[in-house]
């Protein structure tokens, strides 16, 4: 089996499907993963759907970054019920859940990466949109990517060290929050 650090980017906007209660309307563009039984990053596009779900179903754990609420219902109608795959029953490490169940509040991703590992996303999701409405698929992929490689060390850093550093929204102080993997 496999643990998978993974992040998908889509090809509309809440905008375009009336708001965020259609989330499940959203198309997904790319899907960028990494693996680390292969010691390997991989991105695949709309087309090779099914790829992505042979990576899900050899793997024992899902690490994302706000996965639960986004990226699986996103995907869910790509897999579920008519696949026989249910992608639900595999348990799932979402960083932004831990966080949120922990201290009461959400933390972007771009600030948590520049509190703990001193750099930035590159773009922003509707950035990501742009990049797939313009056909620039290797830059998607690319942003995709980066944000999977972000949340594997996020990951790693909470592992190895047992917390990572948060920043309080409008301060310049940080609370450090500790969790145990």
């Amino acid at each position: 089996m496999d643990q998978i650090v993974f992040d998908i980017e889509t090809k509309n906007s809440f905008a375009d499907v009336g708001g965020q209660e259609n989330l499940k309307k959203l198309d997904v563009s790319v899907v960028g993963f990494y693996s680390y039984k292969d010691d390997a990053y991989s991105c695949f596009d709309e087309t090779e759907l099914e790829k992505v779900k042979e990576v899900f179903k050899r793997s024992d754990l899902l690490i994302g970054f706000a996965v639960e609420r986004f990226d699986l219902p996103v995907l869910e109608k790509y897999f579920l019920p008519e696949s026989g795959f249910d992608f639900y029953k595999i348990p799932c490490f979402d960083i932004l859940e831990k966080i949120e169940q922990s201290l009461g509040h959400r933390v972007k991703l771009d600030d948590l990466a520049k509190a703990n590992l001193g750099i930035g996303k590159t773009a922003v999701g509707l950035e990501a949109i742009e990049f797939y409405r313009n056909g620039e698929i290797e830059k998607l992929k690319d942003y995709c990517l980066n944000d999977v490689k972000i949340t594997k060390e996020l990951y790693e850093m909470l592992k190895n060290q047992g917390h990572l550093w948060i920043p309080k929204k409008f301060q310049t102080k940080m609370v450090k929050w500790e969790y145990q993997i």
